[in-house]
């Protein structure tokens, strides 16, 4: 099992945190696979800085697929984007 620590903006922390959302998508420039644990950590990126707010979720499913309606045409060329479902 691998720990996978990555920012997430205030919107999507709270609604993953109220349960709303139960995915998450990022470019494919790790590898997750499935029982791994995802530790989000809250990140302002108008401060620049870390609430202190963390929230930690074990895959249990990951689907990787290449994608270009983003605006990150050369990246995700590259390294394509997996999507995450977590418990």
């Amino acid at each position: 099992m691998a720990i996978i620590t990555k920012k997430i903006p205030p919107k999507y922390f709270e609604l993953i945190k109220n349960g709303k959302k139960k995915f998450e998508l990022r470019l494919a420039e790790f590898d997750a696979k499935e029982g791994d644990l995802l530790i989000l950590e809250e990140y302002d990126s108008i401060k620049k800085e870390y609430t202190g707010r963390k929230i930690e979720k074990y895959i249990n499913y990951v689907l990787k697929f290449d994608l270009d309606l983003f605006g990150q045409k050369e990246d995700i060329l590259k390294k394509g984007l997996i999507v995450l479902q977590f418990e």
